[in-house]
């Protein structure tokens, strides 16, 4: 078999980028270790910036989106129960809009035609730093080869795209973080009609939504900690102490349908480009959630590159190719830096005592006061431009 472009991993970056290939004509298949029904059981975050949406529209998956996503015109920010609202669109015009990341792939996996090869096993990458790259997998026993003129690696963090590349051609930058997010998915109305981000002294709290029915409820848990050790009532407990009163008290607790724990890491790879194969999405970089940025950026580079791909493939034009790596770092360092601010402000950090509590305490007197301080919020949350 011989296609333009092979696209290891079916998550939403990959069926975003084979989507948008699909439309312009460019032949492009998915290859993706895992069944379609695993891919759809991942549990992700689900805030959509405007230029998501926007891509979703482009790929003509977004009918779905537009009829069940939740707008937002903000968010709430409460430090020790001091609670102040950051109005994106009074602010910037813009807003933001949850919609589950499951629900993103689900669109794109029914609006896809070409093909996508699922429990693909033993994926190998070779020959992309020359002119005639290809990718080998195994399937019920049998090796397949498929030739192609570019791969995009949209596999994730753990992916073999990545592992793929020469240590000596690749920098990485990494901080892990102490914490980690112990998340419960609940079957209970929201305790408020947009995001609450609160900081207190036994640690950050976040109280989200997946529809008018569903909410999605974390706290933060130290690193090791084991999801086992929480029941649904000392989870709950423990978010009612996190919270201000009234907030606390409005709470609809019930038992949990999903219940995890997320480690928090910032993680960037320089650079994203090595002959033929480009990496995408988490196979590129991760962000903490602290500022709902992971799946949009993975979202940004995805466009970017599909447009430099069908520039190369159509136009026969290696501009775009060329400059796909300088120009999505640009966009992943300041989302980079966004998350890893929205988390300083937000967690506790033992290791930096009542000084650094007081810093944390001074930044949010500071947000609230400032109008330039929360535009600066509000112009990040929604997402820069690419």
């Amino acid at each position: 078999m011989r296609t333009n472009v092979i696209i290891i991993g079916a998550g939403p970056a990959g069926l975003m980028l084979g989507r948008l290939l699909e439309l312009a004509g460019v032949d492009a298949v998915i290859l993706e270790r895992k069944s379609p029904d695993y891919v759809l059981g991942r549990i992700r975050a689900g805030v959509l910036e405007q230029g998501t949406m926007d891509l979703m529209d482009r790929a003509e998956a977004g009918t779905r989106m537009h009829q069940e996503g939740l707008i937002h015109h903000g968010i709430d920010i409460s430090f020790d129960g001091d609670r102040h609202r950051v109005h994106f669109t009074n602010l910037i015009g813009r807003h933001v809009m949850v919609y589950g990341q499951t629900e993103v792939t689900r669109d794109l996996m029914n609006a896809r035609k070409s093909p996508t090869i699922y429990e693909a096993e033993d994926v190998e990458l070779h020959d992309f730093d020359g002119a005639n790259p290809y990718v080998t997998y195994s399937q019920n026993g049998v090796t397949h080869r498929i030739d192609c003129d570019y791969i995009a690696g949209c596999d994730g963090f753990h992916g073999v795209s990545r592992q793929s590349v020469p240590a000596k051609s690749l920098t990485t930058f990494e901080r892990v973080y102490p914490f980690g997010w112990l998340g419960i998915l609940v079957d209970q109305p929201p305790v408020a009609d947009e995001l609450i981000y609160a900081h207190h002294a036994r640690g950050f709290a976040l109280c989200s939504q997946r529809s008018p029915k569903r909410s999605r409820y974390y706290v933060q848990v130290p690193a090791d900690e084991n999801a086992k050790n929480w029941s649904d009532t000392r989870f709950w407990d423990e978010l009612r102490l996190r919270l201000n009163p009234e907030t606390a008290e409005a709470l609809k607790t019930g038992p949990s349908i999903e219940k995890s724990i997320a480690p928090l890491r910032s993680f960037v790879a320089e650079p994203l480009r090595f002959g033929r194969l480009f990496l995408a999405g988490d196979a590129a970089h991760i962000v903490p959630p602290t500022g709902a940025k992971g799946l949009n950026l993975a979202m940004s580079d995805v466009a970017t590159l599909a447009d430099a791909l069908i520039e190369a493939t159509i136009e026969k034009s290696a501009a775009g190719i060329d400059a796909y790596s300088a120009k999505v770092l640009q966009r992943i360092w300041k989302a980079e830096r966004f998350s890893w601010w929205m988390t300083s402000l937000l967690h506790t950090f033992p290791e930096t005592g009542a000084f650094g509590r007081r810093i944390q305490r001074a930044e949010f007197d500071y947000l609230s006061g400032s109008v330039a301080a929360q535009q600066s919020l509000a112009e990040n949350y929604t997402g820069l431009p690419s």
